[in-house]
């Protein structure tokens, strides 16, 4: 990883883009856009595991991942950062 990056970069399993840009309300509430949700099967009820990525002692990144989608590997990666959440 690149010492100036924050977040790790992607394997060659996988890629990162900007999916959308989104602002956050006064009542810190955000709006995912419809086809993001939809591209994503994101649906009313479902939960979202949100993961930090911490550099500095600072979150820089912030991801979403379905609860259910958390696979045994995925979790021992991501488990010490959601202590209590699983």
């Amino acid at each position: 990883m690149n010492q100036d990056s924050c977040c790790p970069l992607p394997g060659s399993s996988g890629r990162c883009t900007v999916e959308a840009i989104v602002s956050v309300d006064e009542r810190g509430q955000m709006v995912l856009p419809k086809e993001l949700r939809t591209r994503a099967g994101i649906g009313p009820g479902d939960k979202l595991a949100v993961i930090g990525w911490e550099k500095d002692q600072k979150v820089c990144c912030i991801m979403l991942i379905q609860v259910e989608r958390l696979a045994e590997p995925v979790k021992t990666v991501v488990g010490p950062m959601m202590k209590g959440v699983l």
